[in-house]
């Protein structure tokens, strides 16, 4: 009696402790500028494109007046994933241009800026 007591207890906390975990986004930010001097200037209407080869990402946004774009790749990260992705950014808008990389961590807000010129 005393054994199928501790096996539903254990198996209760275990219920519990499944139920509560919660996968939160996965989410890279982008700010895109210009430099005016020492100042650094948004960059509106560039479009920043996400890519890796093999074609598991490619995604193209277009940033707002204040230089920003956000990219959520909550659905492609499984629960238990170690790591996620390091994910070059292309931005281009007229004649100026800029790149750099984003290293993106799963259930987090991850943030870069890309300088163009």
């Amino acid at each position: 009696m005393t054994r199928i007591f501790s096996l539903s207890i254990v198996a209760a906390i275990g219920l519990l402790l499944t139920g509560c975990y919660k996968v939160e986004e996965t989410v890279a930010n982008i700010y895109v500028v210009r430099l005016e001097g020492d100042v650094q200037v948004p960059v509106s209407e560039a479009e920043v494109t996400l890519k890796v080869e093999g074609g598991r990402f490619d995604t193209t946004q277009t940033t707002t007046d204040e230089g920003f774009t956000s990219f959520n790749f909550s659905d492609y990260y499984v629960a238990g994933q170690s790591g996620f992705a390091v994910l070059p950014i292309k931005c281009e808008k007229g004649n100026l241009s800029g790149t750099g990389l984003i290293k993106v961590e799963e259930m987090v807000t991850n943030e870069a800026t890309v300088v163009m010129e």
